[in-house]
């Protein structure tokens, strides 16, 4: 199993966390799982999130493999192997932080760090059956963060208990507070289109987690979820567009690179503009419900012998991707179909409400647990 790209021994005795390879630690090298960055300097100090797990007294084991450049939602990687997926052997580990997500649920460690970009935490974290969230956009800092400049990344834990995610979060994050109690919060529920056995899946957790449901349309996912490509095609070429030349690029990756250098500034302008309306949207469907609930993927995940075109596979970042665009928290909470294979709930809340929704999840959780 690729999971693992470089074993390390940092901190001190507690937590250990391993570290998605993109996000630096000094005295080693950032590589993103990328050939064409085999020969990059050692980083030459710690990003603010790996002092942060130093400081809460984590001990970092390894720095994991990921979707080449973080820019693919599979996880398949030709150069450091492709991460398997431990729990659902066969299956496409997610992308782009394949090996964080693989990680926890192979139990090398307690919790790990990914990024999330257009799901690339939710999605692996919903492929292996564990849990994974994305903070609201600028909660988490992302200084010695690979992009240096993004509007959409954020830096998220994946955990295989709600327990130990929400003490990952309080581990990352110095203004995380108290978690509030959960009495009384409805959830909205947005519909979407899903595999029946997803929806099904889902339909039932919700039932028997006795939150009072509401259903909480959001017209403008679709839109949303073309500007978020737009962006981060624009954003993930201005980042990486230069190493194309050097040939060392995975044929993938590069493929989907050159298609995002032809986005335009129209493009952007116009993604910009859907980015405001559906943040609006957003905003004002969880001031009526202050969780809203949908599929984390439209369906299982693939097989890995099935999905070698990135390309194609990017729409199972429908229903996460649109978030990213917004900035809000979400997460994916992990459960498993009547074909026994993996199906991940996402929760979104309002920014800055984190606590809020980790409290809802945890709470989600010990009811269906009782």
């Amino acid at each position: 199993m690729t999971i693992v790209v470089e074993r390390l021994e940092l901190g001190g005795a507690g937590r250990t966390v391993m570290v998605k390879d993109t996000i630096d630690i000094a005295g080693h090298p950032t590589r993103a799982s990328s050939r064409a960055l085999e020969e990059t300097p050692d980083a030459v100090r710690h990003a603010d999130v790996v002092q942060a797990l130093l400081d809460a007294g984590c001990r970092i084991t390894g720095k994991t493999s990921l979707h080449e450049l973080a820019f693919g939602t599979t996880g398949l990687n030709t150069w450091t192997g492709t991460a398997e997926n431990p729990r659902y052997p066969g299956r496409v580990p997610g992308g782009s932080s394949s090996g964080s997500a693989a990680a926890v649920a192979a139990g090398l460690c307690d919790f790990s760090l990914g990024t999330d970009t257009g799901g690339s935490v939710r999605i692996p974290a919903a492929c292996c059956g564990v849990f994974g969230l994305k903070p609201t956009f600028g909660r988490i800092s992302r200084a010695g963060v690979m992009p240096a400049q993004t509007s959409l990344d954020c830096v998220g834990p994946f955990a295989a208990r709600i327990d130990l995610l929400i003490e990952a979060m309080a581990a990352i994050d110095p203004s995380f507070g108290v978690l509030p109690t959960v009495s009384g919060i409805r959830l909205g529920v947005v519909p979407v289109e899903a595999d029946a056995e997803v929806k099904a899946a889902l339909d039932a957790v919700l039932e028997a987690s006795d939150f009072e449901l509401f259903k909480a349309p959001l017209p403008g996912m679709q839109t949303a979820y073309d500007a978020g490509l737009a962006i981060i095609n624009r954003e993930t070429w201005n980042a990486c567009g230069h190493l194309v030349e050097s040939g060392l690029v995975g044929a993938d990756v590069a493929s989907r690179l050159l298609a995002a250098s032809k986005t335009t500034d129209a493009d952007l302008k116009e993604a910009e503009a859907i980015r405001a309306a559906f943040t609006a949207e957003v905003d004002a469907a969880l001031a009526r419900y202050p969780i809203l609930a949908l599929p984390t993927m439209p369906n299982y995940p693939a097989l890995v012998t099935e999905a070698a075109d990135t390309r194609a596979a990017i729409g199972m970042t429908a229903f996460v991707r649109p978030f990213n665009l917004t900035g809000h928290p979400a997460l994916s909470i992990p459960f498993e179909g009547a074909s026994k294979l993996p199906v991940g709930l996402q929760l979104v809340a309002a920014k800055g409400a984190d606590e809020l929704l980790l409290a809802v999840a945890r709470e989600l959780v010990r009811r269906l647990e009782q």
